[in-house]
This record gives structure tokens, C-alpha cells and sequence, in this order.
């Protein structure tokens, strides 16, 4: 049994390594944290730079890249003509936003500065 749990932390150890050294500008990761980025800049051995946000770019260890992810959003995907968009009448947007509104009350606000000790 330990021979059997020594080698699949060896085997993970060794596709993580895999990783880390096979990631090239332009992928897609997600980091330990749970934060998407692009890879900027790889040629470090020990750090690389992620690209969190447009023109924002941070330098992270190596070690930190999870996993490299698929671009769920490719852009050609996000891509639509306004042709194909169905047309609806006005009578209609104003019956949606009626239906889609709160009916939630607001609370009055809790009196600031009293200490009730």
C-alpha cells in the first residue's frame, strides 16, 4: 500500500513540473489561488508574468500555476450580428420590466451614535 501512495505523489509531483516548464506566452492558467490569467513572460526558470487584467501585469513563482485552462470565451464565439438578434416590440420590453421589478421594501436606517449598554 505505501509503495502504491509513494508513486502517484511522485507521478503528481512530476506532471506538475511538466507543467510548469511547458508554459509558453499566451496560455491561460489559473493560479493555486484560483485567479485566471494570460502568460506575459516565461523565460524565468523560478518566476513568470501574468497578465490578470488588460495592462495589468504581475510576476508570480512558478510554482503558483495550477493548471492551464481552455478560453471558454473565444472571441469568435462572442462575435454576433445585430441581423440575427430577434426583434422585439416595445409593449413587450415594458411588460418584462414591469414583472422583473422588486417588490422588496428597504428598512430604515439603524440609528448612529447611541451606545445601548
Amino acid at each position: 500500500m505505501m509503495f502504491l501512495s509513494v508513486r502517484k505523489q511522485k507521478r503528481a509531483i512530476q506532471e506538475q513540473q511538466s507543467l510548469q516548464s511547458s508554459l509558453a506566452p499566451g496560455d491561460r492558467v489559473m493560479t493555486t489561488s484560483g485567479l485566471y490569467a494570460t502568460v506575459v513572460d516565461a523565460e524565468d526558470d523560478t518566476t513568470i508574468k501574468l497578465e490578470i487584467a488588460p495592462g495589468v501585469t504581475t510576476e508570480w513563482v512558478r510554482a503558483a500555476v495550477r493548471e492551464k485552462v481552455k478560453d471558454l470565451h473565444d472571441e469568435e464565439e462572442l462575435e454576433v450580428d445585430e441581423d440575427e438578434l430577434p426583434v422585439t416590440p416595445a409593449a413587450d420590453k415594458t411588460a418584462a420590466d414591469k414583472s422583473n421589478e422588486s417588490k422588496a421594501e428597504v428598512a430604515p436606517p439603524l440609528e448612529q451614535g447611541k451606545n445601548n449598554r
